[in-house]
């Protein structure tokens, strides 16, 4: 399946874009698709070898899951490459349009269980979440 990419524009400079991209103080209020889920927990060792955890679980407690990468690349503020416990890449790319905006680029390798498109979606909740995050702290 070929790589899937979204994108989003966010208002506030790139350093803090990346800030709250990578600090597992901020992950855990962004990192959801949906109001019934949350994060309630992250850890990020953000350098080549180091590993990203975060932990997503219904807000009933019906359903949860860990995600886990492992940095391949990290060139602050501009590009973070990991890639997942099953192999599939993830690239996101900060690009500072001016002082204070901000492009997110996320492009990354779908798993074979879903239609791509549900992915797309998924994955664009939570940068949607995210955006909304960080232009409102």
């Amino acid at each position: 399946m070929e790589p899937i990419t979204i994108e989003i524009t966010i208002l506030s400079p790139v350093q803090k874009v990346w800030e709250y991209y990578s600090d597992p103080e901020h992950i855990i209020k962004w990192n959801f698709a949906d109001e019934s889920w949350h994060c309630p927990a992250a850890e990020n060792d953000l350098r080549t070898g180091g590993k990203l955890r975060t932990r997503m679980e219904a807000k009933d407690g019906s359903f949860g899951f860990d995600f886990e990468g492992t940095y391949d690349e990290v060139a602050p503020p501009e590009k973070i490459r990991y890639h997942l416990e099953d192999g599939r890449k993830v690239e996101v790319v900060f690009k500072e349009i001016d002082n204070n905006t901000t492009n997110v680029e996320i492009t990354f390798d779908p798993e074979q269980q879903n239609p791509s498109e549900m992915q797309r979606e998924g994955w664009y909740a939570i940068l949607n979440n995210f955006h909304k995050y960080v232009e409102n702290h």
